[in-house]
């Protein structure tokens, strides 16, 4: 779903190729096999070379600061979600 404005965008995609990981979806693109939902700095080498085009620019807002990324998993330990709740809160100087 994309949101702007407080209008949402939701569509539904189909086709043959699905991947779960960004960097297949990345790939798949770059090979032109259709549009990947990718962070900026991710594609970002693609897209200052012209090997690929930003779509939705305008529907794809910036958040900035800092970013943690990990594994989906259920069974994550207490230490870990306290350090993720303390780096939700923190506030650059």
């Amino acid at each position: 779903m994309y949101e702007k404005e407080g209008k949402n965008l939701n569509f539904k995609v189909s086709g043959k190729l699905v991947f779960s990981l960004i960097y297949q979806n990345l790939e798949a693109a770059t090979q032109g096999y259709g549009l990947a939902h990718v962070p900026r700095d991710i594609a970002g080498k693609h897209i200052a070379s012209g090997e690929l085009i930003s779509v939705l620019e305008d529907w794809c807002p910036y958040w900035g600061g800092d970013y943690i990324y990990y594994p989906e998993n259920r069974n994550l330990s207490k230490a870990f979600l306290l350090a993720i709740d303390a780096l939700r809160h923190y506030k650059h100087p």
